[in-house]
């Protein structure tokens, strides 16, 4: 199986100042369930039938809360992967939108083709592709470039193909089955899709709504959280698959209201960061304070005496979590 780019990277930690965590902040993983209610991300099985936009109102309706947003369109007729955030981390899924994804495909082909030539063309496809998006799309219709990052043919019989797909964000696999079918002279439509990852989030992460209806009714009821702690999963599962950037504890308090990140804030860093690209600003905890735009890659934060390393794009962290305090050498 192919791998989207993001799980490719052998991340590493580098240490610019070896400070540990201190008494502050909690452990992400030990939040209470009150807080995961109102702040929390959920890989949910979106059905065939509703738009996504539906899908993540009726999750909202099953918790009782005002917002939620979900992280990657897919049509009515498509199932699977479909994260979506509730409360306070309804912004992360920005962190989502431009993460690879990943789908299982059925493409039939109007006329049976020998499965070499199938093989070859299919494969023709990997790599950067010029894409006229559908006449039913929510984009402009104009020709753009994506990447295919991987196509896995898993079985072919008689005139219909199955096979995963892993491919850059706003890619259209309806398109694609079509353009395949132009190159094999013999005409092709998707006949089934189903999405398998949208950035970090995977199908064996999945629960459905009744899934969550059930989760929230027990514990409604009976007061047992066991069932909903499962599925409802802290804010920073949707920025797994971001370069990370932790900082001191002195200087938490400065990013929630909103400064940019500078160098003597650093504790330890990530590797493989490039300038400019998506980063997540953690606690030494490992809390998501912000999402920023990084101004250095990895090794130029650690070397680096001062500048601004990354500046900010979202905060998630409340002012006052950790408090004002003078930096120490």
């Amino acid at each position: 199986m192919g791998h989207l780019p993001f799980e490719k990277l052998n991340r590493e930690i580098i240490v610019k100042r070896d400070i540990q965590p201190s008494s502050l902040g909690v452990d992400p993983k030990k939040r209470p369930i009150a807080e995961l209610l109102v702040n929390s991300v959920i890989c949910v099985d979106k059905p065939k039938g509703p738009t996504s936009h539906q899908v993540a109102a009726y999750v909202q309706k099953i918790f009782e809360i005002d917002k939620s947003g979900h992280g990657g369109t897919l049509d009515p007729n498509v199932c699977g992967v479909l994260p979506t955030a509730i409360g306070k981390a309804t912004r992360v899924v920005q962190a989502l939108q431009p993460a690879g994804k990943e789908y299982v495909c059925v493409m039939h082909l109007h006329k049976e083709i020998p499965k070499d030539k199938i093989l070859d063309a299919m494969k023709e496809f990997e790599g950067r592709i010029k894409q006229l998006p559908p006449i039913k799309s929510a984009v402009k219709r104009q020709y753009r470039y994506r990447k295919i990052y991987y196509i896995d043919i898993l079985e072919i019989k008689d005139k219909d193909v199955l096979f995963f797909v892993g491919c850059q964000a706003g890619t259209y696999i309806r398109k694609l089955c079509h353009d395949i079918g132009v190159r094999l002279g013999c005409g092709a439509h998707m006949q089934d899709l189903r999405r398998t990852k949208a950035g970090p989030f995977r199908e064996d992460e999945l629960c459905t709504l009744q899934d969550l209806t059930d989760a929230y009714h027990f514990y409604k009821k009976e007061g047992n959280d066991k069932f909903l702690r499962k599925l409802l999963m802290p804010i920073e599962k949707a920025v797994e698959h971001l370069g990370k950037v932790y900082i001191l504890d002195s200087s938490v308090d400065t990013i929630c209201h909103g400064a940019s990140l500078a160098v003597p804030g650093i504790a330890k860093v990530e590797t493989e960061i490039q300038q400019d690209e998506l980063v997540a600003i953690m606690t030494l905890k490992g809390e998501l304070i912000a999402l920023g735009n990084s101004k250095m890659a990895s090794n130029d934060m650690v070397k680096a005496e001062k500048g601004i390393a990354a500046t900010l794009e979202a905060v998630f962290m409340s002012p006052g979590t950790y408090p004002k305090m003078q930096k120490k050498d």
